[in-house]
């Protein structure tokens, strides 16, 4: 117990060891389709699908996958929204014995050549209107077929009629691609009869499932090697986590992009292995998931803080039922304090904050929901089976509580490595430690809180600043909605703090203001010297800010300054 002091916050409802049993990914949609045949799966605009259709389809896509050629170890991309068509593909993929690439579907011919080159994907399944761009590449890489679907083909009618239309206003084309060659429709796949289907045997604890690609903030993105094991057992620890959610009767607003780790695990995997129902959103419109909220009453609502934070500057919230929220756990990039406290006063739900990374699976770390401290700020305690230290900078042994060094963690949603990148991995995996890259400390109940990730650690005239720091007392401000801060070169400090500043609607504030409003809360040498005000800020698919695009475009201005001069 000493060694794990959190292990005594834990309520007595979460075990500290789970039994995880040795199922893959795919089994579990067999077993909810046999337990719960005709409980609605999936909710998408108006359509909706039972487990016992969800399976079938996906039985008949690993078959015609593997007809295709596709054998055990294969890697196959999936490159589209929430969408029923990705949670058919994803199952499919897993039962045709093949490996899930999942890849953003905003992702430009460059990014995707590299991912599609790197992953040695075989096969792809995608959007029409992003049909061009995969035409594009294809000849470039191993990938041999493309299967190609649109929204409209699992909408209700007439949406399925209007939506090609509203599609061309949007997005300037029809494409139309014929079902002949490495061309395939997956409307045309689904209207063949079952074909037989080989069904491998697979090593729980050694056979990937997914290929998944990290957000690429810091350089090239990597190629994340997760296991059925890693998958399933993240999965069950989160199942434990909400012990108060019932099987087969949650809602789950699926908000969270699929091609995302945490919407992957956290909703995709979680919802099929308790057999509840996914209300998908293809894309984050504040309006559109106020309104799902209302009408389909989800229970779930995993997320990310920038999900949270534009909705509750909608100017209309208040007009929406927003109650039976119950339960949401944030992840993704740091969930500011102010924005828990208004985000459970406008829902009376439990919004607490989460850690993970993709190569954990991604989740580690996680504040209670219920009947339990609640430290905000934290990221909470170490999820069941999951072993978190504090290790120096200076000598890599552990600290006493209190005292920051980088987080590591331990436990069996760590991945086996990086794909093809040994030395890379033997960087982050030490003696069955994953490095996290983040800097922390614990106290002494074994709260964990991340001050920042070392690689954004400014410093600044010989002084360490943590941009978290910083942030959390500029989203206090009324006018301020959201606040990135970095460190850009300086000639004399070495780095100085820049802020850029979103402000919210109809609200104003001058650099003035917000700096005397900072020199009130924050030591002199953390008081940002620049601040910038801007309509938006760079973001990844899951809302995180990119606060190492921001850095980059400075250095830009300043060597290009420099060429000038």
């Amino acid at each position: 117990m000493e060694a794990k002091p959190w292990l005594s916050q834990y309520p007595p409802e979460i075990p500290a060891h789970l039994e995880i049993q040795e199922a893959t990914v795919q089994d579990y949609l067999k077993r909810t389709s046999e337990k719960y045949p005709e409980k609605v799966a999936i909710h998408f605009m108006g359509k909706e699908l039972t487990y016992k259709q969800v399976y079938n389809y996906a039985k008949k896509l690993a078959a015609y996958l593997q007809e295709l050629g596709i054998e055990k170890g294969d890697r196959v991309a999936i490159m589209l929204p929430n969408t029923p068509q990705s949670i058919i593909s994803y199952y499919a993929i897993l039962m045709a014995g093949g490996i899930v690439v999942q890849t953003n579907p905003q992702y430009m011919e460059r990014e995707l050549e590299y991912q599609m080159k790197d992953s040695g994907a075989k096969a792809i399944i995608t959007l029409d209107i992003l049909f061009p761009r995969v035409s594009k590449i294809i000849a470039k890489t191993n990938l041999e077929n493309i299967i190609v679907t649109a929204i409209k083909d699992y909408l209700p009618f007439p949406k399925n009629l209007v939506y090609p239309y509203i599609q061309k206003k949007q997005y300037g084309l029809i494409v139309n691609v014929k079902h002949e060659g490495q061309n395939h429709l997956f409307t045309e796949i689904m209207k063949k009869p079952a074909g037989k289907w080989k069904q491998y045997e697979l090593d729980f604890e050694e056979d990937m499932a997914v290929l998944q690609y990290t957000g690429g903030t810091t350089g090239f993105p990597k190629g994340v090697m997760l296991t059925h094991k890693n998958l399933i057992a993240n999965a069950a620890m989160s199942n434990a986590w909400l012990y108060k959610c019932k099987e087969g009767e949650e809602t789950v607003l699926a908000i969270l992009p699929f091609f995302h780790v945490y919407g992957m695990t956290a909703v995709l995997i979680l919802s099929v292995m308790q057999g509840q129902k996914m209300v998908l959103l293809p894309k984050f419109d504040a309006e559109t998931t106020l309104k799902t909220i209302e009408k389909q009453k989800p229970t779930l609502f995993p997320g990310a803080p920038t999900i949270y934070i534009g909705l509750l500057n909608h100017p209309d919230i208040k007009k929406y039922d927003l109650s039976s929220i119950d339960s949401c756990i944030s992840g993704s990039a740091p969930l500011p304090v102010e924005v828990q406290e208004r985000f459970e006063e406008v829902t009376g739900g439990k919004l607490v904050e989460g850690y993970g990374l993709t190569e954990s699976s991604p989740v580690t770390h996680a504040n209670f929901l219920w009947d339990k401290k609640r430290v905000k700020g934290s990221i909470g305690v170490p999820w069941p089976d999951t072993d978190a230290a504090i290790f120096s900078l200076e000598t890599g042994e552990p600290l006493p509580p209190g005292e920051i060094g980088e987080l590591a963690v331990k436990g069996p949603q760590v991945m086996k490595g990086y794909w093809n990148r040994q030395e890379e991995t033997e960087q982050v995996l030490k003696d069955g430690w994953l490095l996290t890259g983040d800097l922390g400390y614990m106290d002494e109940e074994g709260y964990f809180y991340i001050v920042d990730r070392k690689k954004d650690m400014i410093i600044a005239g010989g002084f360490n600043i943590y941009p978290r720091e910083i942030e959390e007392v500029l989203y206090e401000h009324p006018a301020v909605q959201e606040v990135v801060a970095a460190g850009i070169p300086d000639p004399y400090r070495g780095e100085t703090v820049k802020v850029y500043v979103v402000l919210k609607e109809g609200k104003e504030a001058s650099e003035e203001e917000l700096n005397e409003y900072s020199r009130k809360h924050l030591a002199a040498y953390k008081v940002p010297r620049l601040y910038e005000f801007r309509k938006e800020l760079p973001k990844t698919a899951v809302g995180k800010i990119l606060r190492r695009a921001l850095v980059d475009e400075e250095k830009a201005k300043i060597e290009d300054h420099q060429k000038r001069a």
